[in-house]
């Protein structure tokens, strides 16, 4: 049975633009790029719709604390453990993860680049938001006319 670090690699394998499809290393305008902690990647768009089902799985067995819906965001540093507390990935395949659910529009961090020294570590905190709607969990709560609490 497939892993789900393995899945990640794999994944990230089938996303990226293969050296054929890259000529004089200048990804296609329609590539979807993201600067991820440590790599940038350029990926296929279509390739990405194509395995958004599967990202969506991987996401949706993150903690709860990184969920839009949940918990808000967390620290990237916590990302190593599952939703079942199981210890699933290394660093390098965590930010993997977050870099295909940003490319998949489920993912993002809470704040700039610029801003993540003020974070434990200097590592970003990140939200996952897997709710199918346009815009994620946020946008349907408001469109649903929500109240905050706040008169």
């Amino acid at each position: 049975m497939e892993t789900k670090d393995e899945k990640v690699r794999k994944i990230v394998s089938r996303c990226l633009f293969s050296e054929a499809e890259v000529p004089n290393n200048i990804p296609p305008a329609d590539a979807i790029i993201v600067d991820g902690i440590v790599n940038k990647f350029a990926f296929h768009a279509g390739r990405i719709e194509e395995s958004k089902e599967e990202i969506r799985w991987l996401l949706d067995e993150m903690p709860e604390s990184f969920h839009a819906q949940s918990g808000g965001g967390m620290s990237f540093l916590n990302l190593c453990l599952d939703k079942h507390g199981e210890h699933w990935a290394e660093h390098s395949t965590m930010g993997d993860l977050i870099c295909l659910g940003i490319a998949a529009k489920m993912a993002s961090y809470c704040l700039p680049r610029d801003k993540w020294h003020i974070f434990p570590g200097g590592m970003p905190y990140v939200t996952i938001d897997t709710i199918d709607t346009p815009g994620g969990f946020v946008k349907e709560i408001l469109a649903r006319g929500v109240s905050n609490g706040k008169g």
